[in-house]
């Protein structure tokens, strides 16, 4: 007679199957909730780079227009050195029927202000931009404040501030300056 012990038999049993397939259900659906946000977050970046982008775009075209006295239609736009030597003086906001799509269009930095785009950001045909219906924008241009660019009056410069939103709610404000300056400075 052999006197071995008896060897008990190893495996798993019912009730330790059962917990280890709760615990390993558990782990996964963290797991995927966790690759869930990452892959939702991933998004964002794009949407705020476009924005940003959109933004970027909207304020070169803003500068690029001449801020003097006169409407550049004026004739005595490049000599005026102030709005009384104009025959049509230049204000905060467009001119009457000026627009960015169709001509009389917009030929000041000042003539954008109040300027907007919902529905889509739009090309200068007015037509929106494939990919870009979700995104909206709008433009403001004011006057410097006292003290808010040392050195220059307060009739010397502007403020443009522009604003787009995006899906996910992204939101991009970029601001910029536009000076006066020769020929037509006092």
């Amino acid at each position: 007679m052999s006197s071995r012990p008896a060897r008990r038999e190893r495996g798993l049993s019912l009730i330790e199957l059962v917990v280890f397939i709760v615990v390993l259900a558990i782990g996964v659906t963290g797991v995927a909730i966790l690759f869930n946000q990452m892959t939702r977050s991933s998004v964002d970046p794009v949407v705020r780079k476009q924005a940003l982008a959109i933004a970027t775009s909207l304020m070169e075209e803003i500068e690029l227009h001449a801020f003097t006295y006169c409407d550049p239609d004026d004739p005595a736009v490049g000599t005026a050195t102030s709005a009384a030597g104009c025959a049509i003086p230049e204000a905060i906001g467009p001119e009457p029927g000026e627009t960015r799509y169709a001509d009389p269009r917009f030929d000041n930095v000042n003539d954008y202000n109040g300027f907007s785009m919902s529905g889509g950001i739009r090309d200068v045909t007015n037509t929106v931009v494939p990919g870009l219906g979700s995104y909206a924008a709008s433009v403001t241009v004011q006057p410097i404040s006292a003290g808010e660019l040392p050195g220059i009056p307060t009739s010397e410069g502007l403020r443009i501030t522009v604003n787009v939103t995006g899906p996910a709610n992204a939101n991009v404000v970029l601001q910029g300056y536009r000076l006066r300056y020769a020929p037509n400075s006092p």
